[in-house]
C-alpha cells in the first residue's frame, strides 16, 4: 500500500493539471503561429510562470486499489500483482491466466 501523502500529492497534481490546461495548450498553440522570436520567448515566459506540478509529464499513473506507482495495466488501472490476484479469482471478466 503507498502511503497516502503520495497519494494525495497525486491527487493535488491532477487537479493542478486540469486547471491550467486550457492555459497551457493555448499558450502552445499561440507559440506555434507566432513569426517572431521575441514573441515566442515572452509566451514562453509565460509558460513557466504556471506552476510545475501542472504540467501533464508529472502526473504518474498508479494502481486504483493499491496506489503502487510501478507496473500499472493502462487497460485495467491495477498494478501487476493485483491484476494476477484478480484474473486468478475470476473477478476479471474475458481475462484468462497463461498456461503453456
Amino acid at each position: 500500500m503507498a502511503r497516502k501523502s503520495l497519494i494525495q500529492r497525486e491527487k493535488k497534481r491532477q487537479k493542478l493539471e486540469q486547471k491550467y490546461h486550457l492555459i497551457r495548450r493555448s499558450s502552445k498553440k499561440e507559440i506555434s503561429t507566432v513569426p517572431s522570436l521575441n514573441e515566442k520567448w515572452k509566451i514562453h515566459g509565460k509558460l513557466q510562470s504556471l506552476p510545475r506540478n501542472s504540467a501533464p509529464i508529472r502526473l504518474h499513473r498508479r494502481c486504483f486499489s493499491t496506489g503502487r506507482p510501478r507496473a500499472n495495466y493502462r487497460d485495467f488501472g491495477l498494478s501487476g500483482h493485483i491484476l494476477r490476484e484478480m484474473v486468478q479469482a475470476c473477478l476479471l471478466p474475458g481475462a484468462t491466466r497463461s498456461s503453456w
